[in-house]
């Protein structure tokens, strides 16, 4: 049966996103950012699992937080028209770290693992994924302002979500800390050019979102969960190849998006970034690969009366098409 309430907050999250894409004004973004905020807290909670009574607040609490500074910083800009330039790098610095914050991105992070630990899967999803995309368009709006952050941000993104998931064993956990990560490699991908960020972050949602609809079919949530499910052969390999992909490693889909912020990075002589970015994502791929060892290597007896829930081959075989066949067919094009 259709929850037709959850239907209608979804469409007034979608309809938030789309006016902060679409205003011509501050306030018409932070208006957009406040109806994405309230229409996403009655999706995460669900009466069964009392640990979303937390999450609702600890996510209101912070939103709000970001929405108050975002506002503060326009009240700001609007006040200081006597000395432009020091007006715009306080505005763009201001509503830069508001939007890290929205966004649960280092050095602002501590909210989000803890609040993805608490949520279900399908609301994992969107806090990965859907929540970041009104932030993410807010901040390639300043970003030409504010070059020098860039360098200071990036770094600091890239090295807590590659070190912080290696003593992880919730796969939530790790998802969150990967997320950190990737959103290190948008924020690169705006220097270049401004819409590139988007190319990065459909195929980063593609792989996610094939990943996260596996856990939540098989209900893992931790990484021993595995050694007690009886995934078959094929499945086990349709798991290894989306890790691989979500880490980058040729010539999976993940690779393909990598691969072209490295080659501008290499054109634009950023050789010491590039090395960060490339070193931090061997530490994600090791903590992948941990992941993948206890599902592949582990040959475990099954319990007879265990549910046996199973995937349908026709998904399977799409994910794996798609993470095979585009890179080689985007490297053309390249």
């Amino acid at each position: 049966m259709l929850n037709y309430s959850k239907m209608m907050f979804f469409s007034i999250m979608v309809l938030g996103t789309i006016l902060v894409m679409s205003a011509e004004t501050w306030l018409g973004m932070w208006m957009g950012l406040e109806l994405n905020m309230v229409s996403f807290i009655p999706l995460i909670y669900k009466e069964k699992m009392k640990t979303t009574h937390e999450s609702c607040m600890i996510y209101f609490l912070i939103q709000s937080m970001g929405s108050i500074i975002m506002l503060f910083s326009i009240l700001i800009n609007s006040s200081t028209m006597n000395s432009p330039y020091v007006g715009e790098g306080l505005f763009s610095m201001v509503i830069s770290m508001s939007m890290l914050m929205k966004m649960g991105a280092p050095p602002f992070h501590f909210w989000f693992p803890e609040i993805a630990e608490k949520m279900s899967w399908p609301s994992c999803f969107l806090l990965m994924t859907w929540q970041k995309v009104a932030p993410m368009y807010i901040m390639s709006c300043v970003i030409d302002m504010s070059q020098n952050l860039i360098y200071l941000l990036i770094p600091i993104m890239v090295l807590t979500g590659s070190i912080g998931g290696l003593n992880q064993t919730s796969i939530r956990k790790i998802m969150s800390y990967s997320s950190m990560d990737h959103m290190g490699w948008m924020i690169m991908c705006m220097k270049f050019f401004n819409t590139m960020w988007i190319f990065y972050f459909t195929i980063y949602a593609l792989i996610l979102g094939s990943i996260i609809f596996t856990f939540w079919i098989h209900s893992t949530f931790y990484i021993n969960q595995y050694t007690s499910k009886s995934l078959s052969f094929s499945e086990k390999i349709m798991i290894i190849i989306l890790f691989l992909s979500l880490g980058g490693l040729p010539p999976f889909l993940g690779f393909l998006p990598k691969f072209v912020v490295i080659q501008l990075m290499i054109l634009s002589q950023s050789y010491g970034m590039a090395l960060i970015l490339v070193l931090t994502t061997l530490i994600t791929l090791f903590y992948y690969l941990r992941l993948i060892s206890s599902i592949l290597l582990i040959n475990s007896s099954t319990i007879k009366w265990a549910s046996q829930e199973s995937m349908n081959n026709v998904p399977m075989s799409l994910i794996m098409s798609v993470n095979l066949l585009f890179p080689m067919i985007g490297m053309f094009w390249l």
